[in-house]
This record gives C-alpha cells, sequence and structure tokens, in this order.
C-alpha cells in the first residue's frame, strides 16, 4: 500500500515507521525542513525507545522515504495520515489550524482516489470539516473518503501500542473506505471497530478523559487516606481487586500530564459545551488533577518551614519516565512554585533536560542524582525514571543539608527511607 504520513510527532513518526516495517511504502511529509534532514540521517526529532532503529532500518530497506510535499502526497499515494497537532487554543478548543493547512494541501493538487485519514486528535464534526475543505479546493468528492482512526498511543511505549494495539477504531461514511484502512492493520492480528464517524471521533476523546478521571479519583482518595492516616497503595490495591474496576490507572501520584490526557480532557469539555452539555464531571476531574500538585508543593512548603533561601533538588523533569517530553509535566509547576518563593533549584533528567532549560534556564542542571542531592535541603522524586528506583538512598541522604525525601511517585518504601536516613514524605500516606 502507499501511504502518506502528514506529520512527523509522535503520532506520526511512530505511525509511519511501524507501517513501513510492516511492508508499506510510506511517505513522512513534515513542513519543517530542518526536522526532515535529522530524519533522513536517522535521527529522532522525540525521545522514544526504538524509533531510530525503526527509523534507520525502514529508509535503508526502501520502504519509508522523508520529504515536505504534501502535493507528492495528493498525486501519488493511496492513504494519506494527517497526524499534525491540534493543541488547546486559549478557550481549550482543539486547534484544527494545521489540519485544515494540509487539508487545503490535499484539496489543491488531488487527481485519483485517496482515503484521507485523520489520525490526530480532533472534534466531532472534524472529518466532515476535513472533506469540506478539501471539497472546497476543487477535489471532486467522488475521488476521496474521509476516515477518523484515533491512535491511543503511550508516549515511551508507542512502537509496542503500534504493534500489538488494544483494538483498532475506524470511523467512515463509506464501508468500503473503512475496509481498505482496515486491510493495512491486519498484520497485527487485532480487533478493529468499524463505526461512524462521529463515534471514532468521541472513542478517543473519551477513553483519555476516562482514564484520566481513573487517576483524579485515585489521588482525590489519596487525600482522604493522608487526613485518616490510611496507605493510599493499600487501599488501591483493594479497589483494583474488584475485576469490574481493575488495577490499571489507580497508582496515586503528582498527577496526570504529557500530550493526551490534559487536552483531550479539556476538549471533550469544550465539545459537550459545544453541544449544549455541561460536562461538570470532568471539569472537576481537572481540577482535582491541578490541586494534587498544589497540595504537593504546600506539603513541602510546610516541612521546610519556607522555601526562602533553600535548595530544593528535582529527580525527574518529563512528565513520564521513557519520554523527553515536558508538556504540562508536573516539574514545570513545581519550579515555577520554588522560584517565585525564593528557593534555588537543582535538577536532573536523563533526556528532558533540554526542553525544559527552554523555560528555566537559570536553574542548576546536573547529570545525576548524588549531584542532585549534595547540598539539598529537600530532595523530589518528580518522574519515576528506572535509575532513580536504583538509586542508593544512603548515600544521597549523606550529601544532603537535611536529609528530607518527598517522593510524589511513590517509588520508595517508608521502610527503606527512613533506613536510609530520610525524613520520608510520600502522597497518600
Amino acid at each position: 500500500m502507499r501511504i502518506a504520513v502528514v506529520g512527523t510527532g509522535y503520532v506520526g513518526l511512530v505511525t509511519g515507521v511501524v507501517l513501513a516495517d510492516l511492508g508499506n511504502s510510506v511517505l513522512c511529509i513534515d513542513k519543517d525542513e530542518a526536522k526532515v534532514e535529522m530524519l533522513k540521517k536517522g535521527i529522532s526529532p522525540i525521545y522514544e525507545p526504538g524509533i531510530e532503529e525503526l527509523l534507520t532500518r525502514t529508509q535503508a530497506s526502501g520502504r519509508l522515504r522523508i520529504g515536505t510535499s504534501i502535493e507528492e502526497a495528493a498525486k501519488t499515494c493511496d492513504i494519506i495520515f494527517i497526524a499534525v497537532g491540534t493543541p488547546p487554543a486559549e478557550d481549550g478548543a482543539p486547534d484544527m489550524t494545521a489540519v485544515k493547512a494540509v487539508a487545503r494541501e490535499i484539496g489543491r493538487h488531488l487527481d485519483h482516489k485517496v482515503i484521507v485519514v485523520n489520525k490526530s486528535t480532533v472534534p466531532v464534526g472534524s472529518g466532515d470539516l476535513v472533506a469540506q475543505i478539501i471539497a472546497d479546493q476543487g477535489a471532486d468528492p467522488s475521488l476521496f473518503d474521509v476516515v477518523s482512526n484515533p491512535e491511543f498511543l503511550r508516549e515511551g511505549s508507542a512502537i509496542s501500542d503500534t504493534l500489538h494495539p488494544d483494538r483498532v477504531v475506524i470511523g467512515a461514511r463509506s464501508r468500503e473506505a473503512a475496509e481498505k484502512l482496515a486491510a493495512i492493520y491486519e498484520p497485527l492480528e487485532t480487533e478493529v471497530l468499524i463505526t461512524d464517524l462521529e463515534s471514532a471521533e468521541l472513542i478517543k476523546y473519551g477513553s483519555n478523559s476516562f482514564l484520566a478521571a481513573k487517576i483524579s479519583f485515585i489521588n482525590a482518595m489519596s487525600r482522604v487516606c493522608e487526613l485518616a492516616g490510611a496507605n493510599i497503595a493499600d487501599v488501591a490495591k483493594g479497589i483494583g481487586m474488584d475485576k469490574r474496576i481493575g488495577s490499571q490507572f489507580l497508582h496515586a501520584g503528582l498527577g496526570w500530564g504529557g500530550s493526551c490526557f490534559p487536552k483531550d480532557v479539556q476538549g471533550l469539555i469544550k465539545v459537550s459545551e459545544q453541544l449544549g452539555y455541561d460536562f461538570a464531571f470532568l471539569k472537576e476531574v481537572e481540577a482535582i488533577n491541578t490541586d494534587q500538585t498544589l497540595h504537593f508543593i504546600g506539603r513541602m512548603r510546610e516541612a521546610l518551614g519556607s522555601f526562602e533561601g533553600k535548595k530544593v533538588g528535582l529527580l525527574g523533569l518529563a512528565f513520564k519516565p521513557n519520554t523527553d517530553d515536558i508538556r504540562d509535566a508536573k516539574s514545570l509547576v513545581i519550579i515555577e512554585e520554588l522560584l517565585k518563593e525564593g528557593a534555588s533549584v537543582v535538577a536532573y533528567d536523563p533526556v528532558a533536560e533540554k526542553h525544559v532549560r527552554e523555560i528555566f534556564p537559570d536553574i542548576t542542571y546536573v547529570k545525576g542524582a548524588k549531584e542532585v542531592a549534595e547540598g539539598s535541603d529537600c530532595l523530589v522524586l518528580v518522574t519515576e525514571w528506572n535509575e532513580f528506583r536504583q538509586a542508593d538512598l544512603k548515600e544521597l541522604a549523606s550529601v544532603m543539608n537535611r536529609a528530607l525525601l518527598f517522593d510524589g511517585r511513590r517509588v520508595y518504601s517508608r521502610t527503606q527511607a527512613e533506613a536510609a536516613g530520610f525524613e520520608y514524605h510520600v502522597i497518600g500516606s
């Protein structure tokens, strides 16, 4: 199959290299010429385990090409995936500017039968919007179908998620177009759900919003546990043993972030408002998530007396391990508050430092956990990288000005931390 993927972010690049590795002829397109040159050299602009190996292998085989021309895609490909960004606008609604621009380019150059696939997370009605934009550029409506095919990738395991998906969702007006798209997923041997456009567009929003709600619920329960003297780990385990509920996404922490949950929750709230429904439940899910981080900072402030003149060390900056993504990362909230209240900040992250440095160039960045701990009044575990799980806590405590540890991800046990000499504070107990 001749496939084009427009956009080489997390979704587009992973989709492109995996489909190429499965034997398709894939053209990955990006308007950023510097990024295109990097990709041609096998250098990924994103950190994702395994991505550069696939990028190199598929280009060497000739099954993957990298370019900048949507015109070429419109004239040579059978399927065109739109996988550009749809960040939240100021009002929380998805910004469709990039999607619309791609649709216009496709419409200007389309001259044969094509399936256009919305892979980006888009609001209800986007399939019809894209179809109208393509037609408005003069393309014959009989030459194209617009299909919704939402992604369900987790950063840090995106390649595995693409190769072993829970399900593939395809929404279309045309059954023939849906089945043609479904055929490219046959090697994955997974369940394919074919539905209407509107339902497919809502499934992505609904899935991520539900998972975000589950996290916010257990984080709210962690607050109750702190007040009651209970242990959120035991409470979560007991709740998760109910097969109707399950244990996934019941791990209390600093809250959810990243590229999907925040914008999809905001997006579904906004879409619901536009349709005439006040999704008050999701608004509270979002509020709990925001308050969770602020509550954690408040506990740090209380333990230290104040942040003024204190040196605080952060272990981890990315919103989750195995990614360099800092979108809605809790580290940014913590750093901003610490600096505002007069603390000095030292931080280490294996891969995300360069992105945080662009926002906070004046904090101190070091190359390991021990350097973070040296002379610090407080150590904060923000991102649960494996190297932090294996850290020598006794050594870290020995080099601190005050051996105070705030565990924002429940990585350590109280027994373990206190045996190492730490005064230990953790979410949910």
